[in-house]
């Protein structure tokens, strides 16, 4: 994992980008693999936990509605998240992270294990859904900070 971070700020550097992330069941752990590396406070511009449905009503202006219908573990949610950190924080790569770290909380439609990964390149937004099943609460939340590292590589244009 820790190459991986190194790649993208690296990365955001030589294409003069700036990333802003906005988490949730990972607790901020994808923002400290960003901001161990030195120098990426000149592409880190925020780092936001949004742990509760209030903080991402209040906080990120996710639609009250939006929850209510579908969760705050969904597609819908995810997509919401992304799109106003990006208004929030005009930063041109941004990501959020929403999803069932455990050990309770899942059900038949949302295990736990289940996250949410949304990223969002200027106008190009992508919502990876993935199960990392119920592994323990540690294994989810590394896995969905490598996940993100690796999509954000692939979104970036690493050659």
């Amino acid at each position: 994992m820790m190459n991986l971070n190194k790649k993208i700020v690296s990365l955001l550097k030589r294409k003069k980008l700036k990333i802003a992330l906005v988490e949730s069941c990972t607790g901020g752990m994808l923002s400290s693999a960003i901001t161990s590396i030195s120098g990426s406070s000149k592409v880190f511009t925020m780092g936001l936990v949004t742990y509760s449905n209030q903080a991402k009503i209040d906080v990120l202006k996710v639609p009250r509605k939006t929850i209510q219908k579908f969760g705050a573990v969904s597609v819908q949610c995810c997509l919401a998240m992304v799109n106003n950190l990006y208004k929030i924080s005009k930063s041109k790569v941004c990501v959020s992270i929403t999803g069932i770290a455990g050990p309770k909380g899942g059900s038949k439609k949302k295990p736990v294990g289940m996250v949410y990964i949304g990223i969002k390149v200027g106008k190009k937004v992508v919502v990876n859904k993935c199960n990392f099943k119920n592994k323990g609460r540690a294994y989810i939340q590394k896995q969905t900070v490598k996940k993100s590292l690796n999509l954000l590589l692939r979104l970036i244009g690493y050659n």
